[in-house]
């Protein structure tokens, strides 16, 4: 693998160490990428142990297939791990999973081929979908989207406070010539965003919203919390790795009330055998160390939760 392609896993070690407590169990890597935390896990596990990954992204599935030819302990699914439940169910492994890995957001060899659309930083055709052959591109969207739906877009899911002003600058120019090119789009949010935050582009955020709602990650994010909480064994720990307050934010509303169980009606008497939560939060939430964040810039923003299947 080339170095342009290269991907550094974020809290490798620190997810492997949370996850893998039965050396002889089965685990989901719920967002192969490029197969770090995956080689990881197989490292710690038995020849009775084996990993499912999981991944949208057909470049992501072709090159497991090539790394992990002759593995028989791994295996490989093409989809969202919003169906995690569905391929458990097809290996009768409902119940019986002992750990679950979410590593959201874009992998470095993703952000890295500009024809892949995801960075601002290098001209290339406006993609952002993480399976290029399913759905509408970013382009696509952008086409025909009201400035109302683009600004809702950009604000709801990148927090980007010039939503407004950025939608109305994409809509007029996509008047004088379709929005094709990455840094063509690049160039109309920096132009219309009249300040600018020291060391961070002004497209960050826009980018960031417009990939997230291509790919529908935040519903995805949802179902696949639910569906690991399902497949879990009693015993069975979930990790999730986030790279921004949006992600986390669910993350951690999830888990919380997971640990807490259904809610109880007010001013009703409480039975003794009221249902207790399906979870319970496994230590606080781990940050990489400076020396990973020195060596990796893109692991500066990332925070990791675990959780334990009751």
């Amino acid at each position: 693998m080339s170095a342009a392609m290269s991907h550094e896993t974020v809290l490798l070690q620190e997810a492997v160490d949370a996850l893998v407590l039965n050396e002889d169990g089965v685990y989901i890597d719920g967002t192969y990428g490029r197969g770090g935390h995956t080689a990881a896990l197989l490292e710690r596990l038995s020849s009775k142990g084996c990993v499912l990954a999981i991944d949208k992204d057909p470049e992501a599935i072709d090159a497991a297939r090539h790394r992990w030819a002759d593995e028989t302990r791994f295996d490989i699914a093409s989809g969202s791990f919003a169906q995690m439940a569905e391929f458990s169910e097809q290996r009768d492994w409902v119940g019986d999973v002992s750990g679950v890995l979410l590593d959201l957001g874009v992998s470095s060899p993703q952000l890295d081929n500009a024809e892949r659309g995801f960075s601002f930083l290098k001209s290339g055709q406006l993609d952002m979908r993480m399976n290029p052959d399913a759905g509408q591109s970013a382009a696509q969207w952008l086409a025909k989207a009201s400035d109302t739906e683009i600004a809702d877009v950009l604000y709801q899911y990148g927090d980007e406070r010039f939503s407004r002003r950025i939608a109305r600058a994409i809509v007029r120019e996509r008047e004088i010539a379709p929005i094709e090119d990455t840094l063509r789009l690049a160039e109309i949010i920096a132009d219309a965003v009249p300040r600018h935050e020291k060391g961070k582009h002004p497209a960050t955020r826009s980018f960031q919203a417009i990939r997230i709602f291509i790919n529908e990650e935040l519903d995805d994010l949802q179902k696949g919390l639910e569906a690991a909480v399902s497949v879990l064994a009693t015993g069975g720990r979930l990790a999730v790795i986030s790279f921004h307050s949006l992600e986390d934010r669910i993350v951690k509303r999830f888990m919380r009330r997971e640990t807490q169980g259904a809610p109880v009606p007010r001013r009703l008497p409480v039975p003794g055998d009221v249902a207790t939560g399906r979870l319970r939060l496994v230590g606080k939430a781990v940050r990489p160390n400076a020396d990973e964040v020195a060596a990796n810039p893109r692991a500066r923003s990332a925070i990791m939760r675990v959780a334990e299947r009751l």
